[in-house]
């Protein structure tokens, strides 16, 4: 497998779905923005859509751009089973039939039904409920800050980047503390499965099994706390109640809901964290310029979120002929949206691939989405975001690169952008 993209000599060569182009795609973004910005791409299938404003029209658009993607999806999560010896993806689907049934809820949902749910849980993360825990937040922030600043060198994805919204996520669904190492390992295999890393067979066996062992507990964790209500995410799931047809969630449901939360509720924060960490090692004037100021803060954040779009894409069906950017699709088509792409279009962001913490439109950034699938859970990873850097710069300074580790890399990922590690030094303050 090759680990630098080769340039293409046009953009019918470009294959966005290479491992070594998902790891580096901006100059393939680039090309396609201004060459092909509706391309087809036969490896995958797909209408690769790369421009601001067409990804606007397709967002805005659910009529005509369906969101029932799932198929495509599950086809992506198991991509690294197609080398696999018979016997082992024999297994793997012996182990996945534990699985309760795909059901579409939010991300794969269109109207009338996606709201169904969407109103349900957009008040687990009302600006009133975020607020409420900042406190709480800040002081996770604290503890993690205090395990590692003696140490002057960390990988920072393992230090601060993952435990931090791993554990809120973790404490606002309601896990127990003496659960949270298996929740963490469950989490974090689930974000995996969108990724093209490879594993040998017993890994992705006892993934598999992890993923049937992580519902079986979410699930009954629901059904608990409709007995014994708390103060936590699964409270609120456990008590809804579909108005138009008076019933609570069932298993699948709630799964379908739960899991969305898992990998929304830490993996983009986590990516976000890193790549922000990235650009600070990378420019050291960034770290005195945003220190204690929280609306430089705030423009840096989207700032990290814009260049490295912790979700790249997602994948919309056409529903009906039509046309996008001159291009004509029939009904049934594939499209890809790549929201990294879109986040550096000149189009839309003047001088894009520069950090501009005084930039006016960062925030109409595409990380989250638009539209009625904007995520749900934006405001809490925001604020993890607007919290967190405040408190490493006030408390370390000169953030830099350890030495042998200059060159940090993605993962290969069609749906995520995360960093595996980013191992930094830092002197206190």
């Amino acid at each position: 497998m090759s680990t630098v993209a080769d340039k293409p000599s046009s953009v019918a060569d470009i294959n966005l779905f290479d491992p070594a182009t998902l790891i580096d795609p901006w100059d393939a973004y680039e090309r396609l923005r201004n060459e092909a910005p509706v391309h087809f791409m036969p490896t995958m299938g797909v209408h690769v859509v790369t421009r601001y404003d067409l990804l606007m029209q397709v967002l805005k658009d659910t009529d005509t751009y369906s969101s029932q993607f799932g198929p495509f999806l599950n086809g992506t999560r198991q991509m690294w089973l197609q080398n696999a010896p018979e016997s082992v993806r024999n297994k793997f689907l012996e182990i996945s039939a534990g699985m309760l049934p795909p059901t579409d809820t939010l991300l794969t949902a269109d109207p009338p039904t996606h709201k169904k749910y969407r109103s349900q849980v957009d008040r687990v993360f009302t600006a009133g409920n975020v607020r409420k825990m900042e406190p709480y937040i800040q002081q996770i922030i604290d503890e993690t800050i205090d395990s590692f600043i003696d140490k002057g060198e960390v990988d920072f994805m393992e230090a601060f980047a993952l435990p931090v919204p791993l554990r809120i996520i973790a404490d606002r669904l309601g896990v127990a503390p003496e659960d949270r190492p298996f929740f963490y390992e469950g989490a974090t295999v689930a974000a995996s499965g969108l990724r093209l890393t490879s594993h040998d067979d017993e890994e992705l066996l006892r993934r598999a099994q992890v993923m049937v062992d992580l519902q079986n507990y979410m699930v009954g964790l629901v059904e608990a706390r409709r007995k014994d209500p708390r103060d936590d995410m699964c409270t609120i799931l456990g008590e809804v109640r579909l108005e138009d047809e008076d019933r609570p969630l069932n298993a699948a449901e709630t799964w379908s809901i739960l899991n969305q939360f898992l990998v929304a509720g830490h993996e983009t924060t986590t990516s976000t964290f890193g790549w922000g960490m990235l650009l600070l090692c990378r420019n050291p004037a960034l770290q005195d310029r945003i220190l204690g100021d929280p609306k430089a803060i705030r423009t840096f954040c989207e700032e990290a979120l814009r260049l490295e779009a912790p979700v790249q894409g997602l994948p919309r069906v056409v529903t009906k002929d039509t046309e996008l950017g001159g291009v004509p699709l029939k009904a049934g088509s594939m499209l890809m949206l790549r929201y990294g792409a879109a986040n550096r279009d000149e189009r839309h962001f003047e001088c894009p691939v520069e950090v501009n913490v005084e930039r006016k439109n960062a925030g109409s950034q595409l990380a989250f989405g638009s539209g009625i699938h904007h995520c749900v859970g934006a405001p809490l990873a925001r604020q993890e975001l607007n919290l967190g850097f405040p408190a490493l710069l006030a408390r370390m300074k000169n953030f830099r690169l350890a030495p042998g580790h200059e060159q940090p890399k993605a993962e290969p990922s069609v749906i995520l952008r995360s960093l595996p590690e980013l191992y930094i030094q830092f002197d206190k303050r």
